[in-house]
C-alpha cells in the first residue's frame, strides 16, 4: 500500500506524516520556530524514502525559521567638555558603551548622567561633567602680639624695645574641586605654623621697689632677648643690645669683664656668633661664625682668643647635627678677627656625637677640659692632642637630648670638678641608672674622687675663690645645685647648696625650705668668691655663700641666663 503524502500543521511547522515502520517519537526543539520528529535510535533510511525525508527535513530546517524584525537604532546625545556628539547604538547598550561609540573616556571623578550602567532602549541625553581635585597651600601671616613689661631698670616713664615683633607664617592646605573647570569647592585640610610670631616687648621704667645692692664687678645678664650690664651696684644697668634676639646658647664674659660673648638668632642657620664692649662704646660686632650650640668662650689668659665649637642645621630634632670640632678665633684690641684656626676637626665624638661635646678654658690656657656622653678628658690648646680622664656610662635618655657631664676647673687646675653616672641600684641596665654624683677628677694621676652622692644630673657646678680677690686669698667653695629628688633628678628642682672643695661641711643656701626649687642652670658665681648670681622664677637672684641671704634684681620674669667676672 502506498503511503500518504498528506502533511498537517504542529506548533507552526509543516512534519511529514509518519511512513509506516516509523516509531513516533516526541519532538525535539533546535531553534526558535525549528523542530522535527526524534529519530528512533535504530532507524536507518534508505533508498528514495530515505532521500526524501532527508531533503523534506533540510527543507524544514532551513524554511520553518520564525518572522525577522528589524529594531532600528537608538540615537544617542552626549555632551563633555564643551560640544556635543551624536551616536547611534543598538537599543539596549549601556551608557557606557555609547561613551566608548564616541570615544569618550572618563576620569576618576567624573559623573554621567544618567549613570554608565543605564541601559538605552529610546533616544536620550547623556550629560558627562568632568570633575577634578587639586590641592593648594596657601601662606598667610600671624600677626605678633604685644607685650608690655613693666622694670625698675628703667625711670618711670622711660621706655626700651625689649624685643622686636617678627611676624609668623602659616600655610593652611585646601582642596579644590572643580566641574567642567569651575571651582565648585574649596576646603581646608590641613594647618600648619611655618613660622611661630614673636612677640614685641617693650619694656616700660616703674617706680623702683627693689633694694640696691652693691655688684662687684660686671654682672651680665639676658633679660627679654637682650645682653645687659651691672656695675657697682643693681641700680647702675646698661642695656649692650636693643636687638632682642639673643638665644642663650652662648653668653660669656671675657676674664676681665670687657667683652661679652654671645649669639643671635639668625635666618637661614641655628645661630650667629657676635661680641660686644661691656662699656656700651661700641657696637656689636659679627665674628663670621655661624651655628655655635654647644661652646663658646674666651681665653682665660688671653682675652682676644675664642674657642668655639660648631654644629650643622637638621630638621630631625633637637635640630642641629655637631661637628665635635674645636676651632679658635684670634682678634685684634678692635675686636677684628685676624686669624682662624682649627684645632680639633670634625669627628664622630662617641655616643649620641650627634648632639655633641662640651669645652671648657684650663685656668692656665694650656688646656681645655671637654666632655661628651661617654668620657671626659683634655685637649692640648696647641697642637689638639686629646687625653682622656674618665669613661663615662652613656644615660639613656629615651628622648631627643643627651646627657653631657659638666665641667668646672678648681681654680688651680689641678681638678675638674664634675657629675659621673653611677652604678645601678636596683635591676635596670646601667645605662638607666638613676644615680649622679658629684665629683672631682685629678688632672694628673688618674683618680676621682666622690665629693657628693646623688646630686642628681643638672648639678652644674662652679668652683669659687682659691685665688687672690681684693688683696684677699679666699677659701674655695663649690657651689652646686642638688636634686630635691635625686634618683628623678631629670625632672626634679633643685636647691643651691655650697660645700668646701673637699666635699665637707655642705649647707643649703637657696630657696628655703618648702619654696619651689630652681630649675636647671649654670650658677655664676662673684669676683671675689663671696655671691654667687642665678635666676629663680624668671628674674636675677644674687645669693650670699656666707650668710645665704637672697636679693632679687629684676622683676619682669625675663631673665635666661647670667655671667659675672
Amino acid at each position: 500500500m502506498r503511503n500518504s503524502s498528506k502533511s498537517w500543521a504542529t506548533s507552526g511547522c509543516f512534519l511529514p506524516r509518519p511512513v509506516r515502520n516509523y516509531t513516533k517519537r516526541p519532538t525535539k526543539t533546535l531553534s526558535p520556530g525549528i523542530c522535527f520528529p526524534q529519530r528512533s535510535g535504530h532507524f536507518s533510511p534508505s533508498g528514495a524514502a530515505g532521500r526524501s525525508v532527508l531533503l523534506l527535513t533540510l527543507g524544514l530546517l532551513f524554511g520553518c525559521a520564525g518572522p525577522h524584525v528589524n529594531v532600528p537604532p537608538v540615537a544617542i546625545q552626549i555632551r563633555a567638555d564643551g560640544g556635543t556628539k551624536s551616536v547611534f547604538v543598538s537599543s539596549g547598550s549601556t551608557v557606557a558603551e555609547a561613551l566608548q561609540e564616541a570615544d569618550i573616556s572618563l576620569g576618576a571623578l567624573d559623573r554621567v548622567d544618567p549613570p554608565e550602567y543605564v541601559l538605552l532602549s529610546r533616544p536620550t541625553t547623556v550629560q558627562v561633567t568632568r570633575v577634578a581635585e587639586r590641592f593648594e597651600i596657601e601662606e598667610s601671616v600671624l600677626p605678633y602680639p604685644k607685650q608690655i613689661v613693666r622694670s625698675p631698670a628703667l625711670a618711670p616713664g622711660e621706655t626700651r624695645l625689649v624685643q622686636a615683633g617678627i611676624n609668623g607664617r602659616e600655610e593652611t592646605t585646601y582642596r579644590i574641586v572643580s566641574e567642567d573647570g569651575q571651582e565648585v569647592s574649596r576646603t581646608p585640610v590641613k594647618s600648619a605654623i611655618v613660622q611661630p610670631a614673636t612677640p614685641e616687648i617693650l619694656m616700660e621704667g616703674s617706680e623702683a621697689s627693689l633694694a640696691t645692692v652693691p655688684v662687684p664687678g660686671t654682672l651680665a645678664y639676658l633679660d627679654g632677648g637682650n645682653a645687659w650690664i651691672l656695675r657697682g651696684d643693681s641700680s647702675n644697668r646698661v642695656a649692650l643690645t636693643v636687638s632682642g634676639d639673643l638665644d642663650g646658647r652662648v653668653f660669656s664674659l671675657s676674664p676681665s669683664g670687657d667683652w661679652l660673648l654671645y649669639t643671635t638668632r639668625n635666618p637661614g642657620a641655628i645661630n650667629r656668633l657676635m661680641m660686644v664692649r661691656t662699656d656700651g662704646s661700641g657696637a656689636p660686632i659679627d665674628l663670621d661664625v655661624e651655628n655655635v650650640v654647644q661652646f663658646a668662650a674666651f681665653s682665660p689668659v688671653d682675652p682676644m682668643t675664642i674657642a668655639y665649637s660648631t654644629a650643622n642645621p637638621s630638621p630631625a630634632a633637637p635640630g642641629w647635627k655637631a661637628n665635635n670640632d674645636l676651632r679658635l678665633l684670634r682678634l685684634d684690641p678692635a675686636g677684628s678677627v685676624r686669624e682662624r684656626e682649627s684645632l680639633v676637626p670634625p669627628q664622630v665624638g662617641g655616643a649620641y656625637g650627634w648632639w655633641g661635646t662640651h669645652f671648657g678654658w684650663a685656668p692656665d690656657g694650656l688646656h681645655l677640659a671637654y666632655s661628651r656622653a661617654d668620657a671626659v678628658g683634655l685637649i692640648d690648646a696647641n697642637s689638639g692632642d686629646p687625653i682622656r680622664l674618665a669613661a663615662v656610662t652613656p644615660y639613656q635618655t629615651l628622648s631627643d637630648w643627651v646627657w653631657v657631664p659638666p665641667l668646672a676647673w678648681t681654680p688651680d687646675g689641678s681638678f675638674l670638678v664634675s657629675v659621673s653616672h653611677g652604678p645601678p641600684i636596683g635591676l635596670e641596665v646601667p645605662e638607666a641608672s638613676p644615680v649622679f654624683d658629684l665629683v672631682a677628677l685629678a688632672v694628673k694621676g688618674g683618680y676621682s674622687v666622690t665629693l657628693q652622692a646623688e646630686t642628681g644630673m643638672f648639678s652644674d657646678p662652679v668652683t669659687l675663690g682659691g685665688k687672690p680677690a681684693g688683696g684677699i686669698v679666699s677659701r674655695p667653695l663649690i657651689a652646686f645645685l642638688q636634686a630635691i629628688r635625686p634618683l628623678e633628678s631629670a625632672s626634679s628642682s633643685y636647691y643651691l647648696e655650697v660645700m668646701n672643695r673637699d666635699g665637707s661641711n655642705v649647707r643649703r643656701l637657696f630657696p628655703a625650705q618648702g619654696e619651689e626649687g630652681l630649675s636647671s642652670q649654670f650658677v655664676a658665681g662673684s669676683p671675689d668668691a663671696q655671691e654667687v648670681a642665678l635666676v629663680y622664677e624668671g628674674n636675677l637672684w644674687v645669693v650670699g655663700l656666707t650668710s645665704g641671704q637672697a636679693q632679687p634684681l629684676t622683676a619682669d620674669q625675663l631673665v635666661v641666663t647670667a655671667d659675672w667676672r
